[in-house]
């Protein structure tokens, strides 16, 4: 079986966030779909087979280019996920690179859960970038947690007392911990496991905010691993930003992340709507190709 090793949000090989995208995948199960993401050791790999039972797939599509829908069913290393950016982007880049007739293509992604749509732009060769609309934005609720900066190594004074921290979504639900600037970004670690606080709260993960220097850090809840560049992370950031003017209506803007890891990334982010109407909201950014290789055996 065929695959591709791109790194998502970054225009060089070796930096950004990697990924296996995996272009003909119909047929295997999920409990193979797993092996293979384990056996790989990438964040997240993205599985993706011709979507032929959309009829609508070419209402989503450039005319032009006749596009189907795929359907995509994204894996880290414990099953697969709702929802996740960097693999929507890293996919669709391949698959413009396979089958885009255009230098600029609309493609129709079908997770189990929802439905997104990315649009891919050739660039020079082994280069592509992809904006993913995550779609509205569901804010969710602004916790009052008296030891929130505690939960991340930090004090009181870390936290940026012009924005309150806020629970909101684009596919998952995100804590939005806004943080000072200068080196409160640099200094935080998750003191103990979130995943008990988060939930209580009605959220999944937390996402670190340095709204001046627009730079993000998110770790999964263990604070074991630390991610590179988390779309889905920041597509709720564009919103938390346009909502509180920090942010034009519709202006594409820089996120950065990554820096601490050794991998620097960078997302375009933009948000449409007014106060908590936030109708649309996009994380893009380019795609490098660094491998291609075949898989001999698949798992059992």
């Amino acid at each position: 079986m065929h695959y591709v090793h791109v790194d998502v949000f970054s225009p060089r090989p070796y930096s950004g966030n990697s990924l296996a995208v995996f272009p003909d995948s119909a047929g295997l199960s999920e409990g193979q779909m797993t092996r293979i993401t384990q056996e790989m050791r990438h964040f997240e790999s993205v599985f993706l087979a011709p979507d032929d039972t959309d009829e609508h797939a070419s209402e989503h599509a450039d005319e032009h280019a006749g596009v189907r829908a795929w359907r995509a069913r994204v894996f880290d290393l414990t099953g697969e996920l709702d929802f996740a950016g960097h693999p929507l982007v890293g996919a669709a880049c391949v698959l413009h690179a396979l089958h885009g007739t255009a230098d600029t293509e609309a493609w129709r992604l079908r997770l189990t859960a929802r439905t997104v749509g990315v649009t891919t732009e050739r660039r020079a060769a082994g280069r592509c970038t992809g904006v993913l609309d995550q779609g509205p934005a569901s804010f969710l609720g602004r916790p009052h947690i008296p030891d929130l900066a505690s939960w991340f190594s930090l004090t009181a004074d870390d936290l940026d007392p012009d924005l309150p921290p806020e629970v909101l979504s684009t596919g998952l639900r995100y804590l939005v911990v806004p943080v000072r600037g200068g080196d409160a970004l640099a200094r935080a670690r998750i003191a103990h496991d979130l995943e008990a606080p988060l939930a209580a709260l009605g959220a999944q993960f937390a996402y670190l905010l340095d709204a001046t220097a627009l730079e993000g850090r998110h770790w999964n809840n263990d604070g074991v691993l630390e991610d590179v560049a988390t779309g889905s992370g920041a597509g709720c950031a564009a919103a938390y930003l346009r909502r509180h003017g920090r942010i034009a209506d519709g202006r594409t803007t820089v996120l950065r992340q990554g820096r601490f890891t050794g991998r620097p990334s960078e997302l375009t982010i933009s948000a449409y709507g007014e106060g908590e109407d936030i109708r649309s909201v996009t994380v893009g950014g380019e795609v490098a190709f660094v491998a291609e290789g075949h898989l001999t055996e698949l798992p059992a």
